[in-house]
């Protein structure tokens, strides 16, 4: 089974949108889902694989089975889990300072790539030491 990437992104309205690369042609096929929360727009995307796998059966065409890693762009993940911790506790764990830290969730400006490795490099180790932690 092939593993493609799948992208989060969030409009202007606030809604998420996930979706598949077209120019990535591990696929036969293309979907995307939509919704209010990332939850229901991956969900919404899930209901597309299931309703192009059942409709490529239904003509006999080859259906090229996917597992997906969703991947998110800076501002949708500053957005999303900006219920989960604060910019400035963000700040803390990249060392970016808060203010342009805010102005990439608020899309006002966007990130280097090397900021955006920082980013998800920070995010991941600090994610690594949670997982790690124990209680007594």
């Amino acid at each position: 089974m092939n593993t493609v990437k799948a992208f989060i992104e969030i409009s202007n309205d606030n809604t998420y949108s996930v979706y598949v690369d077209l120019e990535d042609n591990t696929l036969n096929y293309g979907i995307h889902g939509t919704g209010d929360t990332v939850e229901k727009a991956i969900a919404d995307f899930k209901a597309s694989y299931k309703e192009m796998k059942e409709l490529y059966a239904e003509k006999g065409k080859n259906f090229v089975e996917a597992d997906f890693v969703y991947t998110y762009d800076t501002v949708s993940f500053l957005k999303f889990y900006n219920k989960f911790f604060s910019l400035t506790g963000l700040s803390r764990i990249t060392g970016i300072n808060k203010g342009q830290l805010s102005h990439y969730a608020t899309g006002r400006k966007r990130p280097r790539e090397y900021t955006v490795n920082k980013i998800r490099k920070s995010v991941h180790t600090f994610g690594n030491t949670l997982s790690k932690v124990e209680f007594a």
